[in-house]
């Protein structure tokens, strides 16, 4: 009892306290974990559309309680959504999102595959989903995640029968799962596959059910669940010192970018699963009814299971390197089995056993964190036997040499052997980015033709080592990616991934430049060596009605990582227009127009991210009153900067600054999205940004969530926040109120303006207002009722109070001419009787 203590007080601060980048160590306590999962042949795949909406609960009670191994295949990265840690969204959102849900399995036992479906933002509906996706495509990725994973039991978490009553990624999430059920096992279906895998037949269709799909708790206590089984997923892990549903809380809280950092639970809770299709169910609540799931469903198995059997249960805690011959002599009979696929399973589960048993510590540490190709790094490699066990280094093979190095050197107890191999990155090794970002992508597609990384979680690692081993007069090679191991005085130990780059980089701070007038701007450009003694120039691509100098401007780098800022002159046309520019990098005849992108975040690993370098320029004839702006930052945007752009002084507010004598400088004040959401501090503070508005201020405020605002009078006026949005970027917008001074003062607002628009054209508008508020817009998607809460205008006072639901913060970043010109008028509200006057 006393070793699963102290084993319990390892696993919680492994998930709570060390680095994402950490490599995984066993302690006695996972090792039994892992000896109990690998007596287990049986396999669940969930399958949902979003990082986040996967039931955390069921797969850690799969992987956990059951043993199964358990996946989770989202068919988008979450690209779509908001992000509450930071500034990035789009493709570097799903970055993000990507190792956010691998952080989630780490914790639930679980492993992660994807489709290549773009997620383009809210859908009402599976058909305007299917359409925006490559259903074909998403289809045959899901084909091809179940012939490799080869699951008995697939769970979808939504149902496919509902469509348009929830996000319609969701519900087509279900419907090609239902499809692909089938599919999976015909041979003429996506049969370009088959070169590579084969074909699979599911046992049972599952959909994840619970009272939320029948509206109340009370009616689901009324339905009827002859055709269910339930689970009690609260039950308690002694060897983890948790239930399972606070493994599950545990889990979900990874995704931090979306705000589900959530308090834990404990104690019993039923899950439910609805039965679908496939063999029928017996009337033992199980799952893996009729199917065997031990050692004996392959032939061969019953020896194998008869030692692995007896290792689990005379499981020695305390040295757990006794077991070793046993698992060693499994690990031989495991070699023989005709079964390919639970062979590659079963030897990758054992191997990584026998590792722990042994108290094996094998690392191959760059001394750099990155090199390009054509390059040399040098190589620490740290070889440790701790256990009493007989083990010698046969050999170690490096990734980038064709041959393996010769040691045959004995591994005696707790000696430590290091050996260090200077390296040249072959020319060809291509860079560490995330796949599916190396081509251009669709709207609800990215583009990836390599059929075998099609489903992975990330890019496989380019460097590694093989250290080729005799444990116990049995050859084993165990497999070890390159890292970086370093040391910060304040932080101690760190890992970083080891990542090949480019020799040189280029980027633009911001991503949009808006012109609102004919002058010129200076455009700062910083080229970042990939390695040392860079020479070369700079030059910069842009639109034929725009000019540029100087021509290009020469690069000289003499250190690798260091950073060279070179200024370019931009001079836009008189007339309205728009286009990209773009930083060339010109090193011995070699173009370079990625930029080199570095997310760190503490609760994932580090991640280096190469996009091309690009930034829109728009010349846009824009008029606007006053200029000095309060902004009071909500879950994350870029709208003060994009503010700036246009010539605004923007002053961020903090929450407690927010006070009568504070406020009274500003011409307006913006406050950010979901702040009332995400801010606690506005609860006290809102009555003074209402007496602001009251005494002659101009308020805008961006949209909220209905649920949980921190404020209970979020206006001056009755006004009731819904879940009423536009998804249709392109959907008709009628203005209501075309005299109204915020349309006409001081640009023009037209239909034009909401042309280009990108993703959507608002969310969580208000669908219930007093009559104090004036609604100026209404849209709608297709066959939906007219929506007018998108912009919402009240007199208060002498100020103005104006909520709105319009996705501003997508458009800037986007470069939406309209928008800006949009925003200038919600910012110069009151002002028409100083219209004489120009900022």
């Amino acid at each position: 009892m006393f070793q699963i203590r102290i084993c319990t007080l390892l696993f919680l601060s492994s998930l709570l306290v060390l680095p994402a980048q950490q490599p995984k160590k066993l302690n006695s306590s996972e090792i039994y974990e892992a000896v109990q999962k690998l007596n287990v042949l049986a396999s669940v795949l969930y399958i949902a559309a979003h990082p986040d909406d996967e039931n955390t609960r069921l797969i850690s009670y799969m992987s956990n309680e059951v043993k199964a191994r358990t996946a989770y295949l989202s068919l988008t990265r979450g690209d779509g959504g908001q992000n509450l840690i930071g500034p990035e969204i789009r493709e570097l959102l799903g970055v993000i999102r990507t190792q956010e849900l691998l952080a989630a399995r780490r914790v639930d036992g679980g492993k992660q595959r994807f489709s290549r479906a773009n997620d383009f933002g809210y859908s009402k509906h599976p058909d305007e989903t299917l359409e925006i996706w490559n259903k074909n495509k998403v289809l045959s990725d899901i084909v091809w995640t179940i012939r490799n994973f080869k699951p008995d039991i697939i769970i979808n978490r939504f149902d496919h029968r509902s469509p348009g009553t929830t996000h319609g990624h969701h519900t087509s999430s279900a419907m090609l799962s239902v499809e692909a059920f089938d599919l999976a096992n015909d041979a003429s279906k996506y049969n370009t596959q088959l070169q590579l895998t084969e074909t699979w037949q599911p046992k049972r269709l599952f959909f994840n059910t619970s009272w939320w799909f029948y509206g109340s708790e009370e009616n689901f206590e009324k339905a009827d669940k002859s055709n269910m089984l339930n689970f009690d997923i609260g039950v308690y892990y002694p060897t983890k010192g948790l239930s399972n549903n606070e493994v599950a809380a545990l889990a979900s809280s990874q995704h931090l970018c979306q705000g589900f950092g959530r308090l834990s639970q404990r104690g019993t809770q039923q899950e439910y699963i609805e039965f679908l299709k496939g063999d029928p169910l017996d009337n033992n609540n199980n799952i893996f009814a009729g199917i065997d799931t031990s050692w004996n469903r392959i032939k061969g198995g019953k020896a194998i299971g008869d030692i692995l059997n007896k290792v689990e249960s005379e499981f020695n805690f305390v040295n757990p390197a006794s077991h070793l011959p046993q698992l060693l002599k499994a690990y031989k009979l495991i070699q023989t089995v005709e079964n390919k696929h639970w062979k590659a399973v079963k030897t990758k589960e054992l191997k990584a056993i026998i590792e722990a048993c042994a108290g094996l510590y094998l690392e191959a540490s760059s001394n750099t964190p990155n090199a390009t190709p054509n390059s040399n790094i040098t190589l620490n490699l740290e070889v440790l036997n701790r256990s009493s066990a007989n083990i010698s280094l046969a050999s170690y093979k490096l990734s980038t040499l064709s041959n393996g190095i010769s040691k045959n050197m004995e591994m005696s107890e707790n000696q430590k052997l290091n050996f260090e191999e200077g390296i040249a990155i072959p020319a060809n090794t291509n860079y560490t980015t995330p796949y599916w970002l190396n081509k251009k992508s669709t709207l609800g597609m990215y583009h990836v033709e390599e059929q075998e990384l099609i489903g992975l979680p990330e890019t496989p690692r380019a460097i590694f080592v093989d250290f080729n081993l005799n444990i116990e007069g049995t050859p084993i090679t165990i497999s070890k990616p390159v890292v970086y191991r370093y040391s910060q005085p304040d932080k101690g130990e760190l890992y970083r991934p080891f990542e090949i780059i480019p020799e040189v980089s280029a980027s633009i701070a911001d991503k949009v430049f808006i012109f609102e007038n004919d002058q010129q701007k200076e455009i700062e450009v910083t080229v970042k060596a990939g390695r040392d003694a860079i020479e070369g120039f700079v030059q910069m691509a842009y639109p034929n009605d725009w000019n540029v100098y100087p021509s290009k401007q020469k690069v000289e780098i003499a250190n690798k990582g260091d950073i060279q800022k070179v200024v370019f002159t931009v001079i836009p046309p008189k007339n309205q227009s728009e286009g990209l520019i773009t930083p060339m990098v010109n090193i011995n005849g070699e173009f370079y127009t990625d930029e080199l992108i570095e997310i760190d975040y503490v609760h994932i690993p580090y991640q280096t991210v190469l996009m091309p370098s690009e930034s829109k320029v728009v010349r846009l004839n824009i008029e606007k009153r006053g200029n000095n702006i309060g902004y009071i930052e909500g879950a994350g945007d870029v709208v003060p900067e994009s503010l700036r752009q246009i010539g605004y002084n923007v002053t961020i507010i903090k929450p407690e600054q927010i006070s009568p004598e504070n406020l009274t400088n500003f011409d307006a004040i913006v406050v950010g999205i979901r702040a009332y959401n995400v801010v606690e501090e506005l609860k006290f503070k809102q009555r003074y940004l209402l007496d602001y508005v009251e005494n002659g201020g101009n308020l805008v405020v961006q949209y909220n969530t209905n649920r949980g605002l921190k404020v209970d009078d979020l206006a001056p006026y009755d006004l009731k926040l819904s879940r009423d949005r536009v998804t249709d970027e392109n959907a008709l917008v009628r203005i209501l109120e075309p005299n109204h001074p915020i349309l006409n003062f001081p640009n023009k607002i037209t239909i034009r303006d909401f042309e280009g628009w990108v993703q959507e054209r608002g969310l969580y508008f208000p669908n219930e207002w007093s009559q104090e508020f004036t609604p100026l817009l209404a849209s709608n998607d297709k066959g939906e009722s007219s929506k007018e809460g998108s912009l919402l205008v009240a007199k208060y006072g002498k100020g103005n109070y104006i909520y709105t639901g319009l996705s501003f913060f997508r458009e800037f970043p986007a470069g939406v001419s309209g928008a800006y010109r949009l925003f200038a008028n919600l910012l110069s509200a009151g002002k028409e009787d100083n219209s004489n006057l120009k900022d």
